[in-house]
């Protein structure tokens, strides 16, 4: 009985080690011939949640482009037909990471968007794009910052809460090869501290 249970222990080994190389070679196929590139240029790093003014611009822009990751590398000694390495941006994802050391940050949200991108192209320009839902400014971490509910972030301590609001981004090559990139906008996030600027 001891015996046929080794036997067993190893058949399973071996299957796994089997599955994950499998896996390892479905990867490197499935690696993207193009890269996605988003930066940013940020117009706002601090959200007045009372006083809004110069609130009513938005907090950046987000530059899209995408590039071949072999662009020498060409066959047949001809130009590479770039066609299926277009690439189709078609939603962004919203999330938050605290710089400050508090913990509590709103929920994460995604946005279908719709753009048709080219490998070496110009980059194209996100600029309508939402950094946070409008009832998230309700909920924690920001009605804590509220004088009526203390006027402090409860992790902290700080009138100030500290922030990157990070936007991903994800589509496919015309291929089918899934590409995202992301960017970061540090935020602080106040109440009744001079407007946004």
């Amino acid at each position: 009985m001891t015996m046929q249970k080794q036997h067993i222990r190893i058949f399973v080994a071996a299957a796994l080690m089997i599955a994950v190389m499998a896996c390892n070679n479905d990867i490197n196929r499935s690696a993207s011939p193009v890269e996605l590139i988003a930066t940013n240029t940020q117009n706002l790093g601090r959200i007045d949640l009372f006083d809004t003014t110069g609130c009513d611009q938005s907090v950046g822009t987000i530059d899209m482009r995408v590039i071949e990751k072999n662009a020498g590398a060409q066959t047949g000694g001809g130009p590479s037909n770039t066609t299926f390495n277009q690439v189709r941006v078609t939603r962004y994802q919203v999330t938050y990471v605290r710089t400050d050391g508090g913990k509590s940050v709103p929920a994460p949200f995604i946005r279908s968007i719709d753009t048709l991108l080219a490998p070496g192209g110009t980059a194209s320009s996100l600029t309508n794009f939402l950094i946070i839902q409008s009832d998230a400014l309700t909920q924690a971490p920001f009605v804590a910052l509220n004088p009526i509910n203390g006027g402090k972030d409860p992790d902290t301590g700080l009138r100030t809460v500290k922030m990157d609001v990070v936007v991903t981004l994800f589509g496919e090559t015309l291929a089918g090869t899934n590409v995202s990139a992301s960017t970061r906008f540090p935020l602080d996030f106040c109440y009744n501290c001079g407007g946004c600027a």
